[in-house]
């Protein structure tokens, strides 16, 4: 993934230094590996951010900017990634989350009417969370793992288109020196 595409992108780091919300990540906010973008630091947050988006809580963010710090990784990017589940793929993501996690432990799926309420969320966790929770984790595991290999392999090979290019470069310049 060229470099430069990247950044374009991603924030400054002093603007994301600077938010209230992550002021609970103290001076750990000051190392400079959560803010380079090479190919280990965009790989590992490609993981860090896909494994969070699939977590089914309310603080995916946090949690993966934390994991950003733990890993040393991108940062910004771990973070932005978790948006991959927003209020508008929420629905179907952890519906097919759910559906997988109802195949993987031999369940039948049961029809329920989702309810923004504690109510719902204490009785939900009895009935579908175990084949939601179940789908999230094989979920997260496998994005994350994707994730990871993709953005090592791309990363790899457009190093190495790069510098075919610069030997092409090279072989023209000389032969129009001789």
């Amino acid at each position: 993934m060229p470099k430069k595409f990247i950044q374009r992108y991603l924030p400054d780091h002093h603007t994301i230094k600077n938010q209230k919300s992550l002021k609970i990540f103290g001076t750990l906010l000051h190392d400079a590996n959560l803010w380079h973008l090479n190919r280990k630091s965009v790989a590992g947050a490609f993981a860090v951010g896909l494994f969070n988006a699939f977590i089914p809580v309310p603080f995916q963010m946090w949690l993966s900017a934390a994991g950003a710090i733990l890993f040393r990784v991108n940062l910004p990017l771990a973070v932005g990634l978790v948006w991959i589940t927003n209020p508008f793929t929420i629905p179907p993501i952890f519906f097919g989350c759910y559906l997988l996690g109802t195949f993987v432990l031999g369940q039948e799926s049961q029809d329920f009417n989702f309810e923004l309420s504690w109510d719902f969320l204490v009785e939900s966790m009895s009935t579908i969370g175990p084949a939601l929770m179940t789908g999230s984790a094989i979920c997260a595991v496998t994005f994350s793992v994707i994730g990871y290999l993709t953005m090592n392999v791309l990363w790899r090979s457009n190093v190495k288109s790069n510098w075919q290019k610069r030997l092409e470069m090279r072989k023209h310049k000389q032969n129009s020196q001789a």
